[in-house]
């Protein structure tokens, strides 16, 4: 729980965010209380002539509300209540006679943004780690505090529409030539900074900026051109809202807001909120965030030590391993990197380069980035590899050069060091066989582009010890990713649901389901690309590679070993990087138009109309089917892992919370029920998994404690 301590300096008070702890100071009810006595003590105190609101935490000003509160609510009535009440705390603080300022450094998200938008000014450390953002909208929900009034009035109509609309982040520079920000300071001057523009204010010496506004931007505020941004906003909120119901809901506050005035938008504020916090999508949402932090813990610690990891070694230096590069090196990790020719490491740590050079200003400095650099050695021999800790081999996906690969490491490391393999379908224990050490042998599957992707599967075997495995997932961690620990087979989790699932879209295809038809229904079912559209941008050869190491276990599921996309690769069809797939490209985008032979190169006949909702059901089935498989077998460890695992490694679509979050949505019964339809039309494929079939028969769910 976060707490607030008082301390003056001469005439100004400074309010401190203390977060007693944890990461990052969280607002909930007790805090905001203990803001409301406090602000009474300032304003009954004479010798304060102003105040300034500043955190303790390293990292961050207010990351927002406490959202397990919220959870504790029975109904939207009492949760509108507190709403208000907070509404009336912040409508205090911005008329109080003393002007309070924020000073933010770090992370000011949701609720901490809406406390600094009450305060009269917000000044800002320059530093690339402060950023500003009202994150609500991805948890289902609504700025609840005033944000969608105050944020109109502070940056202009269509730029706080877009900010709440889309729950992006801002960092300091840009927030301040928006308006959002009245100064940027370097960090260590910004508490002095801060109780100056309070004195000023308090005195009457300081008056906040105005900010540039382009001459649209002024007409928009003055009124003369609203209906336009009403428009444009209204499309997109009508679009978003078929998925994220909060989107509508927070245009309409805030046209409520700028029409019939700050009350009038309030009240509509904190109904919406209410009302969202309860809608399944909010719920499915909120499910995520708590599991993604989960997935930030290592479960193998209590069983095991983690080996100490300062250098990382970094066998093969493209697109993956050059992004692996990235990651180990800006979080504080020595990597040595190789090739099999030092020009090719030269070229992966050129890409490290460019990768951390689009970074600068945006969470790292110049000089953080050059640091980073200078963590990545190039090596052109074995032998230089013997200083590694851990080894990530990102070769072909060829079993026997990626054989060949760890007998090289194991020979020049200790018994302690540790091999991974980044592949996405080849079991680790066939790589392990060629291992002197299969005990330090284990999978580390990153997804593409690294540095943006946060998931990191860690893939262990019945050979794999409980302390490989804890230092494996140490290192991910530190690497900044999401981690799912899952076991060993064909594929392993997240491709394997994946293969399932393609391998369904190969079989409509055959049926004779158009490639464009195929793709709007999974769009239309929140994905955020169809599978042709995947497939060209992850590489039709990539994806014929994967099918091959997945047909045996499909095909004893009645799925008959298809070679559709072997038969495309063959005729010079790998997506877009060879600027021809499924789909036509020109200067290297993909284009709304299918390839007019494809169809014929692939064999096909002619295209008939297959309903969209059935394509939907039978794929986003096949997809939970698979899932709750997993499960299972023991590739999963928990259901929470596939959640995570899905959202981010196949674009599950995260307002359904996942494949078991949503099968406990559905229901098991109903579920069954649905696959045994879809098995009596399409045959055994769609057998439902005996996980499935139990809860089905006994009631019990995958998440019990996120009933309702």
């Amino acid at each position: 729980m976060s707490r607030l301590e008082l301390e003056r300096f001469g005439g100004v008070a400074v309010v401190w965010i203390d977060p007693d702890g944890a990461a990052l100071p969280t607002l909930d009810a007790g805090l905001l209380a203990r803001f409301g006595e406090l602000l009474n003590e300032i304003e009954g105190d004479p010798g304060v002539l102003a105040a300034v609101v500043a955190s303790r935490a390293p990292r961050a000003f207010a990351a927002g509300a406490d959202i397990r509160a919220f959870l504790e609510f029975e109904g939207p009535e009492p949760v509108r209540s507190a709403i208000l009440e907070g509404h009336a705390l912040l409508a205090r603080l911005e008329a109080s006679r003393t002007p309070v300022v924020a000073a933010v450094h770090g992370a000011c998200m949701g609720g901490g943004l809406e406390l600094a938008l009450a305060c009269r000014a917000i000044v800002a450390s320059d530093h690339p780690s402060t950023r500003f953002a009202l994150p609500e909208v991805r948890l289902g929900l609504m700025p609840g505090l005033g944000g969608t009034q105050r944020l109109p009035d502070r940056v202009g109509l269509a730029p706080a529409l877009d900010l709440a609309m889309t729950g992006r982040t801002v960092y300091a520079r840009p927030a301040r030539r928006m308006g959002l920000v009245d100064l940027t300071v370097p960090r260590e001057s910004l508490l002095d900074a801060a109780m100056r523009v309070a004195r000023g204010l308090a005195e009457g010496g300081w008056r906040r900026p105005s900010p540039r506004r382009s001459p649209l931007e002024r007409l928009q505020d003055a009124g003369l051109a609203r209906p336009l941004v009403w428009r444009t906003a209204g499309r997109k909120a009508a679009e978003a809202g078929r998925h994220y119901p909060a989107v509508p809901r927070i245009l309409q506050a805030m046209r409520r807001g700028v029409e019939g005035g700050r009350q009038a938008g309030l009240a509509a504020e904190a109904a919406a909120f209410s009302e969202l916090l309860f809608t399944p999508e909010a719920r499915a949402l909120i499910h995520l965030f708590f599991a993604q932090n989960a997935a930030r813990k290592n479960p193998f610690l209590e069983r095991a030590e983690a080996e100490p990891v300062a250098t990382v070694a970094v066998i093969g230096a493209g697109l993956m391993g050059a992004g692996i590069a990235q990651v180990s090196a800006e979080n504080g990790l020595n990597v040595l990197l190789k090739d099999r020719e030092l020009a090719l490491a030269a070229q992966g740590k050129g890409r490290v380069h460019r990768g951390l050079s689009r970074r600068v200003g945006k969470g790292i400095t110049a000089f953080e980035r050059d640091r980073a650099l200078e963590r990545i050695a190039l090596v052109d021999d074995d032998a230089a590899l013997a200083s590694a800790d851990l080894t990530i081999e990102a070769v072909l996906e060829d079993v026997d050069l990626k054989r060949q690969v760890l007998r090289s490491v194991e020979a020049v490391t200790g018994p302690r060091h540790v091999f991974a393999s980044n592949t996405s379908a080849i079991p680790i224990a066939r790589l392990a066989e060629a291992a002197e050490r299969p005990e330090a042998v284990l999978g580390m599957h990153y997804f593409s582009p690294v540095p943006r992707m946060a998931l990191l599967e860690v893939i262990v075997t019945d050979a794999t010890a409980d302390w490989a495995a804890a230092t494996a997932v140490e290192v991910g961690l530190r690497q900044g990713k999401t981690v799912i620990t899952v076991g060993d087979g064909p594929g392993f989790y997240t491709t394997r649901v994946l293969s399932r699932f393609m391998a369904e879209v190969l079989a409509c295809l055959h049926e004779g389901a158009g490639i464009t038809d195929l793709d709007a229904a999974l769009t239309g079912a929140g994905f955020p690309l169809g599978p042709f559209a995947l497939l060209d941008e992850l590489g039709i050869d990539v994806g014929a590679k994967i099918h091959n190491v997945m047909a045996e276990l499909f095909a004893a599921r009645g799925l008959p070993d298809d070679d559709l996309l072997a038969r495309l690769v063959a005729a010079g069809y790998r997506g877009r990087k060879a600027g021809k797939g499924f789909y036509r490209y020109r200067n290297g985008k993909r284009t709304a138009e299918v390839d007019p032979n494809v169809y014929a190169v692939a064999g096909l006949g002619a295209r008939r109309s297959l309903p969209g909702a059935e394509l939907q059901e039978r794929l986003l089935l096949a997809m939970v089917d698979e899932a709750v498989r997993c499960l299972d077998e023991g590739i999963l460890r928990t259901p929470v892992d596939g959640d995570v695992g899905a959202v981010h490694g196949f674009a599950f679509p995260p307002f359904l919370g996942g494949p078991f979050f949503y099968a406990d949505r559905l229901g098991a019964g109903e579920l069954v029920t649905r696959l045994r339809a879809l098995e009596q039309r399409h045959g055994a494929r769609f057998a439902p998994a005996e996980g499935l079939v139990r809860r089905a028969e006994s009631g019990e769910r995958f998440h019990p404690e996120a009933a309702g």
